[in-house]
Order: structure tokens, then C-alpha cells, then sequence
């Protein structure tokens, strides 16, 4: 049976080019806070994480997501199995799209009269379901920049004062509010479906 995963890599490409391929879709589904909350399209928190500013952007994080998903996925599968939790689809696709929601919040209150204000991109989400990866395997080596060795846990408190940072200094055009609430979320997710699971943090961590 196909993955969720891949389902949800499918679509987003999908979605992606359709995007990248017709303004009028890109300005339609992209996130607006002014337009979210003063014309209440509230559709916008959801369809905006399946567009991308463009093809390195799109390929960077369905990458990552595709990597990090798929071991979470089968995670949240053995749980199933060892009864856990009831549904690991279920609980994967909450996590996803838990993760695409918020990952908004911040952006929208911040944003909420600003007219110009755009956002896109799945990488709250991703960023969730990447800090739910180093939930359950925190000394996993991730590949900084895909050279640098660095455990899971390094690499995420590494990850949660720079997005911190970056938030605050609001240089550039990247939402780092969006991947700051994603990647905490997704740490804390398991807690929230199961919190006997911090035993399984504590654990894997060797204590």
C-alpha cells in the first residue's frame, strides 16, 4: 500500500506547479494573514503549506520531508502495533497537518493588518514531523548540509535558537516564526498523543 508520505509528497508537487504555473492559484492558496482574518478565508492556513516560492524550494523540503517522514511514519506504525496508540495514520496525518496550522499562528497575529504580507511553503510541517524524527531517535546522525555529521538532538537545539533568533531580527524573506512553531510542536507532539512516550525520550537517550 502506498505511504501517506508519498501521498502527501504527490500532492504537493502537484499543487506546487500548479502554482508555480498560474498566479492566480499561487495568490489564491498562498497565506495572508489580512485576508485570512479580515475576509475570513481561513482555507489559507491549510493550502498555503502546498505551494513554493519555487523548484529549489519545492525540492529542498519535500527532500527532507520525504527522509524524515517515512521513518516517522513506520514509527508511528510499530506504535500502532504495540498498541500505543489506536490509528498511526490518523496520528501522522494530525501531526502534518498540526504542523501546517501551527505554524501560522505566529505569522497571522503578527500579520493580521499587513495587506503585502505572503506566506507559502511546507516547512512548518516539515519541520514538525523532522523534531517528532528527533523525538524518537535523538542521537541519529543528521547530515548538515548534507557533509557534517551532528546528532538529532544537537542539531535540533542548534536549529531552535537560530530560527529563535532569526525570528527576532526578521531580516530576510524565510518565516522562521513558521519553522520555530513547527519544529516545537513536532518535538512536543508525542507527549500529546502519549505522554508515558517521555519515557521513550529518556530512554533514548540513554538516561
Amino acid at each position: 500500500m502506498i505511504s501517506i508520505t508519498l501521498i502527501i509528497l504527490i500532492v504537493t508537487i502537484a499543487i506546487s506547479y500548479w502554482g508555480l504555473t498560474n498566479k492566480e492559484v499561487f495568490n489564491k492558496l498562498s497565506l495572508i494573514p489580512y485576508r485570512t482574518i479580515h475576509k475570513k478565508e481561513y482555507y489559507r492556513v491549510f493550502t498555503h503549506a502546498f505551494l513554493h516560492a519555487d523548484y529549489m524550494h519545492l525540492g529542498v523540503n519535500m527532500f527532507v520531508f520525504y527522509s524524515f517522514g517515512t521513518y516517522v511514519e513506520n514509527i508511528f506504525n510499530q506504535l500502532q502495533e504495540n498498541g500505543v496508540i489506536r490509528s498511526a495514520a490518523v496520528t501522522y496525518l494530525t501531526l502534518y497537518i498540526g504542523g501546517i496550522v501551527i505554524a501560522t499562528l505566529t505569522s497571522i497575529k503578527k500579520h493580521k493588518d499587513n495587506p503585502y504580507y505572503v506566506s507559502i511553503g511546507a516547512s512548518g510541517a516539515v519541520s514538525a514531523v523532522v523534531f517528532t524524527s528527533i523525538f524518537f531517535a535523538p542521537w541519529q546522525m543528521l547530515y548538515f548540509f548534507f557533509v557534517i555529521p551532528i546528532p538529532g538532538i544537537v542539531f535540533g537545539v542548534l536549529y531552535l535558537l537560530y530560527t529563535t533568533y532569526m525570528s527576532k531580527k526578521s531580516g530576510d524573506n524565510i518565516n522562521h516564526d513558521a519553522h520555530l512553531t513547527g519544529a516545537l510542536f513536532g518535538f512536543l507532539f508525542p507527549l500529546l498523543i502519549n505522554p508515558k512516550l517521555f519515557l521513550y525520550f529518556l530512554a533514548a537517550l540513554g538516561l
